[in-house]
Parts: C-alpha cells; sequence; structure tokens
C-alpha cells in the first residue's frame, strides 16, 4: 500500500507539472543512465551494434543515448497518465484516419482479431485506445501481473477505465480467446526473447527466441493480425496507428512476417530506431554456459528463417572470439576444435586472436570468419598492448574461448568486456578474471592424453555435441609431378635444442636416402634462428639437390613448399604438425617430449620414433635414434606416397 502511495504521488506531481520541467527531467535522467559505466549500457551499445554493425561508428552512441531518454519518458509516461483527464489524452494521442478506417473493414467482415505490440516509448498508450474509438470495439490487452497486489489493483483500475480490459497471463488466455471468438480484439506483446518457451528465428540477422502466442491464436480462431502501435510525433505526443499483416497461414507465417515488420520499421529511420527499448537483452538465448556451443530449443524456425530472408546460409551474427594457442603445433592441434565449434553453432561468427605470423593462413581456412593479429611479443608489458584489447571491446564480443592458460591471456579477455570467458583450470590454480572454467578432473592423467582429447574435454563442458574430424585442414596437398621426389627436412627447433636430432644424423639420414634413391630433392625447412644447423647440414651437398629454405620462406611460403613434398621428416615441431594437417606422411622424431601428448593427430600417414627403450611419454635423449631407423621408416612411406 506503501509503494502505491508513492507511485501516486511521483504520478500526480509529474501531471501537474510544467511539460517543459519533466521532458529536462527525462533528458538528464536519459542522459545519466547513458553514460553511467554500467552493464545495462554496454548491453544498449551491444544491442545496436549487433542489430546495425555497418552503421557509422558514431551513430550506435547517438542512437543509444535517445534511446535512454526515451526509455525515462515512457517510464514517467506509466506514472502520470492515470491522472490525465479525458480531454488531455484526445490532445496528446490521436488516431490515424487511416487506422480507423482498417478497424472499420475489420468490423464489416466480422470482427476483431489480434494486435501485436512492441517496446515502443508510448506503448502504455495502447491500453486507452478504446478511448479514441469512443467505446465502438472491444479491445483487451494480455499483460503481466504484479505480485504486489495493492500494485495490481491499482494498475488495473487506472489501465481499464476507458473501456479497456487488462487480461492477466496467469488467467486470462481463456478471457482472450473468448474475446477474439466474440469479434473484439486481443493485444499481446511479442518480443525476441521469450526463453525456452519460445521459438528460434532470426532477428537482425541473430538468433532470437520468439514468442509464437500471436500466431496461435490467429490459427485457433483464423483471425486477421494488425500491427499496434503509437508513433510518437513529439514529447508524450504520438499517433496511435494499425497495420494489417499479411502471412501465409502456416505455423510459422505470423512469427515470421510480424519479426520482419519490426525490423523493417526499426530499420526505415533514426528516430523509429531510437524509439525502441534497447537496453533489454533482446537476444538472450542459446548462452547458457554448459550449452553455449550448440543450438538447443524444442521449437526451432531457424531454417525457414533463412529462406524466408532469401538466405543461401545461415546467418553469423554470434560472436565466438578465440584466443589461439602460442606455438604453431598448437595451433595446428587446436584447427579441429574450431572447425568443431563452427559445425555446432551455424550462427556463430568465429573470429581467431593469433600472433601475426599465423594470421594469413588462419584467414584462408573455411571454418574461421575473422582473424585479430595479437600485439608483438616486444609490446606485451606495454600500456598499448593493453589498451589494444580494451579498445577491441567496441566489437563486442558475445563469448571468448581461451585455448591458453596464463594470467596474461585471461586478462586479454578480460579487457575486451566480453560477457563470457571460458577457459579451462587445472588443480591448485586460480582464474578469477573468468567467468566461466572448466576444472580438470583430479584423475586426468595429461601424460597420457592428448592435448587435442583434453581440449575436447573443455568444450564438451561448454556445450559442444559435434565430433571431431582428423582429416586434413588445408585442402590436401599438390599433386607432385612423376619426377619430382622431394623430402622436405626439419632440422631445427623453434624452442627446445633438447628435441634437434643432431647436425651429424641428419647429415647421415640424407646420405643413406641419396642410396636408396638417386632422383631425390632434399629441401631444408626452418626459421631464421634455424639457419646456423642447416648450413652445416648442408655444407657440401649438392645444391641442385640439397636446397636451404630455413629463414627464406613465411608461413604460407612454407605451405607452399610443404604441399609439393612427398614426405615431410623432422624433429617435434610446428612445422611437423603443418605438414599432417596438409595430408603430407610424416616421419618425427621424438627423444625428451611426449607423442602421446603432442603427436600429429590428422588421418595422414604418420611414423613416431623414439630412442631404444624410451617409455611412451618420451623423456629419453633424442641422440638414441639410429639414422638407420629414420632412413627405413622414410622409404616404407615414399613407396606408399
Amino acid at each position: 500500500m506503501i509503494l502505491v502511495t508513492i507511485l501516486r504521488v511521483i504520478g500526480w506531481v509529474l501531471a501537474t507539472l510544467p511539460e517543459v520541467v519533466v521532458r529536462a527531467l527525462c533528458r538528464l535522467l536519459g542522459d545519466l543512465i547513458f553514460f553511467a559505466p554500467t552493464r545495462r549500457r554496454t548491453v544498449l551499445l551491444s544491442n545496436l551494434h549487433h542489430a546495425f554493425p555497418d552503421k557509422p561508428v558514431g551513430w550506435h552512441p547517438v542512437i543509444g543515448r535517445e534511446s535512454c531518454r526515451r526509455m525515462v519518458e515512457s517510464g514517467l509516461f506509466v506514472l502520470a497518465s492515470p491522472f490525465f483527464s479525458e480531454e488531455r489524452w484526445r490532445a496528446l494521442i490521436t488516431l490515424s484516419a487511416a487506422s480507423a478506417n482498417t478497424l472499420e473493414e475489420f468490423e464489416n467482415a466480422g470482427g476483431g482479431g489480434i494486435l501485436l505490440g512492441f517496446h515502443l516509448t508510448l506503448i502504455e498508450t495502447m491500453v486507452f485506445t478504446p478511448l479514441l474509438l469512443d467505446g465502438k470495439y472491444t479491445m483487451g490487452a494480455i499483460y503481466r501481473p504484479f505480485d504486489n497486489k495493492s500494485l495490481d489493483r491499482w494498475i488495473l483500475k487506472t489501465r481499464e477505465r476507458f473501456g479497456g480490459r487488462l487480461l492477466s497471463r496467469k488467467k486470462g488466455f481463456g478471457e482472450a480467446q473468448r474475446l477474439v471468438r466474440e469479434g473484439g480484439w486481443t493485444g499481446v506483446l511479442f518480443d525476441q526473447n521469450a526463453g525456452d518457451k519460445g521459438t528460434l528465428i532470426y532477428s537482425f540477422g541473430r538468433v532470437a527466441s520468439a514468442t509464437e502466442l500471436p500466431s496461435i491464436l490467429c490459427r485457433k480462431f483464423k483471425a486477421p493480425a494488425a500491427m499496434a502501435f503509437t508513433e510518437r510525433t513529439a514529447f508524450w505526443r504520438g499517433e496511435v496507428k494499425f497495420e494489417v499483416l499479411k502471412f501465409p497461414k502456416t505455423p510459422e507465417g505470423l512469427t515470421l512476417v510480424n519479426n520482419k515488420w519490426l525490423e523493417n520499421y526499426l530499420s526505415s529511420s533514426d528516430d523509429h530506431c531510437a524509439d525502441w527499448l534497447w537496453m533489454h537483452k533482446r537476444w538472450k538465448t542459446q548462452d547458457n554456459p554448459g550449452k553455449r556451443l550448440r543450438l538447443e530449443q524444442k521449437k526451432s524456425l531457424l531454417e525457414q528463417s533463412r529462406e524466408y530472408y532469401g538466405l543461401e546460409e545461415h546467418p553469423r551474427r554470434t560472436r565466438f572470439w578465440i584466443r589461439m594457442p602460442n606455438w604453431l603445433g598448437d595451433v595446428v592441434m587446436a584447427l579441429p576444435l574450431l572447425r568443431a565449434i563452427h559445425a555446432g553453432r551455424p550462427d556463430a561468427e568465429i573470429t581467431v586472436l593469433a600472433r601475426k605470423t599465423y594470421c594469413q593462413f588462419l584467414e584462408e581456412l573455411p571454418f574461421v570468419n575473422k582473424v585479430i593479429a595479437l600485439p608483438e611479443k616486444a609490446q606485451c608489458c606495454n600500456w598499448s598492448y593493453f589498451q589494444f584489447f580494451r579498445n577491441l571491446r567496441h566489437q563486442y564480443p558475445d563469448t571468448f574461448l581461451l585455448f591458453t592458460n596464463s594470467f596474461r591471456g585471461d586478462l586479454e579477455a578480460r579487457l575486451t568486456g566480453c560477457p563470457q570467458r571460458f577457459g579451462m583450470l587445472r588443480p591448485g590454480k586460480r582464474r578469477p578474471l573468468l567467468t566461466h572454467c572448466w576444472r580438470l578432473p583430479q584423475d586426468l592423467n595429461e601424460n597420457k592424453v592428448h592435448q587435442i582429447r583434453v581440449w575436447e574435454q573443455y568444450l564438451n563442458h561448454f556445450g559442444l555435441q559435434e565430433s571431431l574430424g582428423l582429416e586434413p585442414i588445408f585442402g590436401g596437398r599438390n599433386s607432385p609431378q612423376p619426377d619430382a621426389m622431394t623430402i622436405g627436412l626439419i632440422c631445427g627447433t623453434e624452442n627446445q635444442p633438447s628435441k634437434r636430432w643432431p647436425v651429424a644424423h641428419w647429415r647421415g639420414l640424407i646420405e643413406q636416402l641419396f642410396s636408396y634413391k638417386n632422383n631425390l630433392k632434399i629441401v631444408l625447412f626452418g626459421t631464421e634462428n634455424d639457419q646456423t644447423i642447416t648450413k652445416v647440414v648442408a655444407k657440401g651437398l649438392p645444391k641442385e639437390s640439397v636446397e636451404d629454405l630455413a629463414g627464406k620462406t613465411d608461413l604460407e611460403g612454407f605451405l607452399d613448399q610443404l604441399r609439393n613434398c612427398r614426405l615431410l621428416i623432422g624433429n617435434d615441431t610446428g612445422g611437423a604438425h603443418l605438414a599432417n594437417a596438409l595430408g603430407v606422411p610424416v616421419v618425427v622424431v621424438y627423444g625428451p617430449t611426449n607423442p602421446l601428448r603432442t603427436g600429429p593427430v590428422f588421418e595422414a600417414p604418420v611414423v613416431i620414433l623414439q630412442p631404444p627403450g624410451c617409455p611412451p611419454e618420451g623423456g629419453e635423449t633424442i641422440d638414441g635414434v639410429p639414422v638407420e631407423t629414420v632412413a627405413g621408416a622414410a622409404l616404407k612411406l615414399l613407396k606408399n606416397a
């Protein structure tokens, strides 16, 4: 009762104040809401950015600020309008002549139908429409009753004083059906956040959960449907309009048509756009962390929605950002996971954040939509590095998945302002900057499980159900010429000297290979840091048969060279993983590192060699792998290549 008294006093004051004062108050409160650094402000700008990604940078805050002002205007109107006289109502709100004729045509045809409303500034005026119609038509609107009974009684009393009826969502559906059956009009608020009970459609290209209630009522009573709204003309002034919808008599017809109508209306002018309530989480669906990497809903019209919009593919407007590992081998091993995410969420735009070195080949992948190059390592401790990620928040990612396990990576994700940040959490560790973590099971022995399968469990925890396809990623290799027998060798490693097979062994391997095959072409690969090794390996060997490309190719050039190889032999390096991902047969020499955890995974010929007596998990010196063993494995693969 106290609450109602307070609201009545506030409403009376607002209704009696000079309008210029109330208008100034709306501008002030609206600006305070817009500029306050709250999560709601982020939701507002994110919604606008997602719905209108092609608008200029400065457009979104301008519309957002005006939308906040109108939200306050709407709220104060709700409080003040019960104290408006009939004369004031008629002065503020008018009925368009075309809409009056529309209603009359329906009346002459034998009845009413369903009125669809949506969250514009003056939505509250719709319950007073019977006043403008002089009680000629019976109208009701479905509303959500308040838990506070005193407040609910006051709402009913003030909103029904001109003949309209409010029909409770809890108990009023029977009355709503009766009203339509008897030729009256029932108003239904349709939205894009109907939760699990709604049906999935596309709204502004993003997956939304839309209510099907208007469609159900129209089909049940074979009734027409019209959009009902008050188009704002000035502060607290507007014109009531009804626009009849033409829709196919299919279960999904009205649901698709009315949402498309709303898109067109909001896109038709900046004033219409600012008049909608953008602060609500309009696309709050399919974001349950445990189901995030799949689409799951009892009812879905996504395929029909795609066809209705004339799209060849599902629009990818849900923004998944993925922080890639720092080492090439790990990047390559993560690719099947990206492919699975891309398949499991056909609405997801996959953006990867990776070292600049890897960006070009990542951009060519069909399951990667965008690539963001990370700042160079030298900038990691500079303010500009952190400012780089803070600037990314204006792109409003939806979900950020990390394949890294560092505090720096977590801070990068946090600075982007992404609302969902997923990562793995090992026992005894903490990752406070993430919103959700998958805890590695205590009994999971990572020395026995491949890294890709650990990542798979991590993503399964967040809803991934797609199986990991391990077929080669990069579209296969070129068909080598019949007279060409090119073998690639990777003699160095970028990050761990103990993983390098000795130079003498490499020279011995080349000699043995030439003794078995005299038409071989040997190509030495590596980075600039590997040149000191490859120069020694190639020393004294004929240049027409042994070509040293270490430090002479970028990653794209390396890929092109690999495509021409019949075979690659290497240490445990990213290059070996890259060749494996191309479908090139590989022989990989292991010693201290663990092939059970980091061995090549793609479905192409692979031979893993370790020193005699070495445990499967590695741990021995790589020098113990005999030259003869590597040569024999290589020649066996060449016969089958």
